[in-house]
């Protein structure tokens, strides 16, 4: 399966599977309740995307002024604003998916995910001499087109 034609699936099923587990939830809890946390987890993902956007944006400003390349936070930044507009999206599947992107530990497995697999980044420690001094650091680049 190729990209668009997994994109194209997840266009199709993705909403079926958000109206669906609405249905289940307002079902068990009622339409008020489920209706309470669709709109807190859209101003849950508000306040994150604002908080921790705002914090990665100035990480990367000041990285810029040492004239260094804040590829770190770049990414970090790209999977904070794809967390935020999952959160508002309406749907408890999109919720969870923008949780993951905005809690911590999880978005550091999501970075190093699409680092290693998306653009072909691999991270190797650095191998260490007898006294524990870090003497090289080795590392691997493949670009994929």
């Amino acid at each position: 399966m190729n990209i668009a034609q997994g994109i194209l699936l997840a266009l199709l099923t993705l909403p079926i599977a958000e109206i669906y587990l609405l249905i289940q939830i307002g079902g068990l809890v009622g339409f008020l309740p489920t209706l309470a946390l669709l709109i807190g987890a859209a101003s849950l993902g508000t306040y994150l995307l604002q908080t921790q956007g705002w914090s990665t944006w100035v990480k990367v400003q000041q990285s810029f002024a040492r004239g260094e390349l804040p590829a770190d936070d770049l990414a970090k930044g790209a999977v904070i604003v794809a967390g935020g507009a999952l959160l508002l999206l309406p749907g408890f599947l999109s919720d969870i998916a923008g949780l993951l992107c905005l809690f911590p530990p999880t978005q550091k497995l999501i970075i190093a995910y699409l680092l290693a697999n998306r653009f072909g980044v691999r991270t190797v420690y650095p191998k260490t001499s007898d006294t524990g001094k870090s003497s090289t650091i080795e590392g691997e680049y493949r670009r994929e087109d």
